[in-house]
């Protein structure tokens, strides 16, 4: 099919920015699509004109209805780079639509600093959980951000500070590109700066003595959770995610998700891991969510029930961790939700659950594995060790 929807990047320069390409798509278009400020820049001339409404899923809709006209949308920079565009691209097929860029936010603000993009995190808090910094903060990092209006800068501040960051750099650079750009510098400290609603923020870590962050690495501390004693503990979690094997857009459901830690450390693990966390007790589900805004990972989704009847309408799994619960009905349907190449991680440390595993193993293979854990306490004026209840782990992948 002839392409029916463009998709333009438009910079503060407004259509005198614009490649000739980019400009005939615009003059040919029969309905302009954008936000206020983007067909503020096309001068009226009697053309159907439809601005952004709210939810973005109606502009979705509606454009839908309209497929074989010619629509042009207006974006700010790279629509493809949190942009309309990777919305749209996921409802119209490529060969459908034409998309020219423009220069992102982050190429600007990246080139007014003098940051190498291949080196700094790029993040938009754009109707985001402020919670997702802690993804990204570490010392030294540099991040840009996106942010969802003036009253972004304040709350990265505040955030910051609260964790021993307050030394942080930070720089707003609004309108870049056009005659109302300006620059606003200062540290998380001491951040007061009146910042407009259009604007990029750079942040340049810098961890005070006592910073809290956290590596992504698998293997948090058990401190890191609020729990009620029943959970997967650090050195059996670390274990557990590398064999679970984490990777961009994978998903996990975490059976008897309990507080969440193997969900949580999944998702954190590699960009865009999404994690389902099957719990049938809600006091422990309320855990789960507390840590998962916490950790960074706020989009961890908790559903009520129990394994395997909870299973039935779930989005389709890449691996599967069974901590609790275990029963050999459960395995099986695991077993079988998961596709090719799909991974399945369960721990048991009763005897019980650990003669269900071994059926397991015997039947399917895998690799099974006994953890065992001693931690040095005090004995009296003394130092010994005390060692954890064993876990037994299998582990098999799908052929």
């Amino acid at each position: 099919m002839t392409p029916w929807l463009s998709i333009i990047g438009i910079g503060e320069d407004g259509l005198a920015g614009l490649s000739p390409a980019a400009r005939q798509l615009v003059d040919d278009a029969e309905i302009l699509v954008g936000g206020e400020r983007h067909l503020a820049m096309v001068p009226p001339d009697g053309r159907e004109r439809i601005a952004w409404p709210s939810p973005l899923s109606v502009l979705v809709e509606r454009i839908g209805t309209l497929r074989g006209r010619r629509i042009t949308v207006l974006a700010t920079g790279d629509p493809m780079h949190f942009g309309i565009g990777t919305t749209l691209a996921r409802h119209v097929p490529a060969d459908e639509m034409i998309v020219i860029p423009g220069l992102s936010a982050f190429s600007l603000a990246a080139a007014r600093l003098a940051w190498p993009l291949d080196r700094t995190a790029m993040l938009t808090l754009h109707g985001r959980p402020l919670e997702t910094l802690a993804l990204h903060v570490h010392p030294g990092a540099r991040l840009l951000i996106l942010a969802h209006d003036r009253t972004t800068p304040a709350a990265v501040a505040e955030w910051l500070r609260a964790r021993g960051f307050g030394e942080s750099r930070m720089v707003a650079v609004a309108h870049m590109g056009g005659p109302a750009e300006c620059q606003l510098d200062g540290t998380a400290e001491t951040w007061s700066a009146e910042v407009p609603d259009f604007h990029t923020l750079a942040v340049e870590c810098v961890a005070g003595q006592d910073a809290d962050w956290l590596p992504r690495a698998a293997g948090l501390p058990d401190e890191a959770f609020v729990h009620d004693g029943k959970m997967t503990k650090r050195e059996a979690r670390a274990l557990a995610i590398a064999k679970l094997a984490p990777h961009p857009g994978a998903r996990l459901w975490d059976v008897g998700a309990g507080c969440g830690s193997v969900a949580i450390e999944w998702m954190r693990a590699a960009d865009r891991a999404a994690a389902i966390g099957i719990e049938p007790r809600a006091d422990r589900r309320a855990l789960a969510a507390q840590n998962a805004a916490r950790l960074g990972v706020p989009g961890l989704k908790l559903v009520d029930g129990a394994a395997p009847a909870a299973f039935a309408d779930l989005p389709a799994p890449d691996a599967i961790f069974l901590g609790g619960g275990i029963a050999r009905e459960t395995i099986a349907a695991s077993a079988n939700r998961l596709p090719p190449g799909g991974r399945l991680v369960a721990h048991a440390v009763t005897l019980e659950s650990e003669a269900d595993l071994l059926a397991a193993h015997a039947e399917l293979g895998g690799e099974l594995v006994r953890l065992s854990v001693a931690r040095a306490e005090p004995v009296g004026p003394y130092s010994g060790w005390r060692p954890a209840m064993p876990v037994t782990q299998w582990a098999w992948r799908r052929r």
